[in-house]
């Protein structure tokens, strides 16, 4: 849900980026891991809407005025519907807002909320019985999509739901009113529904009294959760249905405002399939005037991205996954490797002082000379924190910077050098900008300029090529890799874990120029 302040991020992320990119990203210079073992795969598809927006948001209309500017929305969507069938898609997400736009206050959104029974007790499908309920036109609209296509549709939109001013909860308006996603079976059936819990300045709904911790059973590919947007930084419900190994796959409307180094939303998203090793099916609303474009199917060893601030159109993106995926995170993505880069690794990890922050400094035992000829730390902001930097000087090298409990460390290799200034970062704090959240973060950032005050800029091209291994002592251990290079192309880490109490990423072969490379911790019990 986007506000009007163009400045807000994450759910809403004031970004300008390069011309488009999209495309499949595997592990450069290696055979990607089998994609459909025994246990098969599945197609999937994502759409990227341009929606039709209502030309005054703020304004009092009818019933009618909206079903009408949302139809116009809905024909788009059972377009997009038929072409993923032609090519096999057995489900497919839209985006967050996609059908009515976002800026309204609670009463002028009102007129496009249909309302919302409950799945648990109303088995029903719309397409078949649309006069069960009244105010359900977009509902079954998108179930009758559904038959049609002859696949799972997963859709977000405004609900209602009446409550008695007795409950406590209930608004003065003697309802409540939420942002919701919606799924359909194969034969139109409504499966289930999800209310976003994680508002982002989205004064039109309410949030809901309990967590909705959704999970919905397919054929085709088993359990799959749901949620929306901002809801990605939170434990509830994002995380907390990853409890439950069974599900492998998450779908996810957003409305996503990009916003470099750290997230702009193809870099969370496949940070999050990459993190708990699941399938990650990402669909972004299309405005690049405000900055929102970003959506993808990623596994966590590929991903299948679109990502372009030029075009005015949407994009349907479809791909083969597996049913059970294949983590990149695991026991053997540690110490099996014997290279002279993760060898020098392991040195320096065994033979690292024990440091502890005194006031404003930090203080490092067992090693007087580990400080010797290292280069000047600096601050600079970076997504509205305070981080803490040291220049990335040089071919190779080995860097090392604290904040708070936190210490951050690189060693890497460079081919050649490039006119461009990169800086290595370190953030242990609470976010307070925009939400509240406590969070660790490692990030190898290329600056906006060579200037130290520009380390933290918004940035989508770079030159620089880095092998490098990047860890940090977390103290959690939801720790989301961030790789993106220059086009705003992702990359996929060759190894990541845990070493020594350390959290590592490491990546060579880059194959165009850095742009981020980050751990991005979150520390949900902080917040």
């Amino acid at each position: 849900m986007v506000r009007a302040m163009f400045a807000l991020f994450l759910c809403s992320c004031g970004l300008v980026l390069a011309p488009g990119a999209w495309g499949e990203a595997a592990r450069p210079g290696k055979q990607p891991r089998a994609q459909c073992p025994q246990a098969g795969c599945f197609v999937a598809a994502v759409y990227e809407h341009q929606s039709v927006l209502s030309p005054d948001p703020l304004a009092l209309i009818s019933r009618q005025e909206a079903l009408e500017l949302m139809d116009q929305n809905l024909a788009v969507y059972e377009e997009q519907v038929m072409a993923a069938a032609r090519k096999g898609a057995q489900i497919i997400v839209f985006p967050e807002d996609g059908i009515h736009g976002f800026n309204f206050t609670r009463t002028s959104i009102y007129p496009f909320l249909d309302f919302m029974p409950s799945p648990q007790l109303v088995r029903w499908n719309p397409c078949l019985e649309p006069h069960r309920f009244n105010d359900t036109e977009v509902l079954q609209r998108l179930s009758c999509m559904a038959m049609k296509g002859e696949m799972f549709v997963v859709a977000n939109l405004g609900t209602k739901q009446p409550c008695h001013s007795s409950n406590p909860g209930c608004p003065d308006d003697g309802r409540y009113q939420f942002n919701t996603n919606v799924v359909f079976s194969s034969n139109g059936t409504l499966v289930d529904r999800y209310r976003k819990h994680n508002l982002y300045f989205e004064a039109a709904f309410d949030t809901p009294l309990q967590v909705d911790h959704i999970v919905f059973d397919t054929p085709f590919a088993g359990k799959v959760g749901i949620f929306t947007c901002f809801d990605i930084l939170f434990f509830d419900p994002a995380v907390s249905l990853l409890r439950d190994p069974e599900v492998k796959h998450i779908v996810y409307p957003t409305a996503w405002m990009n916003q470099l180094p750290l997230l702009a939303a193809i870099q969370i998203q496949s940070a999050f399939a990459i993190a708990f090793g699941i399938n990650f099916l990402a669909a972004n609303v299309h405005h690049p005037t405000l900055g929102m474009t970003g959506s993808g199917i990623h596994t966590p060893l590929q991903s299948f991205w679109y990502h372009d601030m030029e075009s005015s159109r949407g994009h349907l993106i479809t791909a083969k996954v597996a049913r059970n995926p294949v983590g990149l995170v695991g026991s053997e993505n540690t110490t099996t490797d014997t290279d002279i880069s993760h060898s020098k690794f392991l040195k320096i990890l065994a033979s690292s002082p024990f440091c502890e922050r005194d006031a404003q400094e930090v203080y490092c035992e067992r090693d007087a000379r580990w400080n010797l000829d290292a280069p000047p730390t600096f601050h600079s902001e970076m997504m509205y924190d305070n981080f803490t930097l040291v220049p990335v000087w040089g071919k190779e090298g080995y860097l090392r910077v604290c904040s708070n409990s936190l210490c951050c460390s690189l060693l890497y290799q460079r081919p050649a050098l490039s006119r461009e200034l990169y800086a290595l970062g370190v953030f242990d704090g609470l976010h307070t900008v925009h939400g509240t959240y406590y969070v660790q973060v490692c990030a190898l950032v290329k600056c906006g300029s060579l200037g130290f005050d520009s380390c933290g800029q918004e940035i989508t091209e770079a030159a620089g090529v880095f092998d490098f291994h990047l860890w940090g002592n977390f103290s959690t251990s939801y720790i989301f890799p961030l790789l993106l290079t220059s086009g705003m192309t992702l990359q996929t880490p060759d190894r990541l874990g845990w070493e020594n109490e350390h959290y590592f990423l490491r990546k060579s072969g880059l194959s165009s120029g850095l742009v981020t490379a980050a751990l991005y911790g979150r520390l949900y019990e902080r917040d």
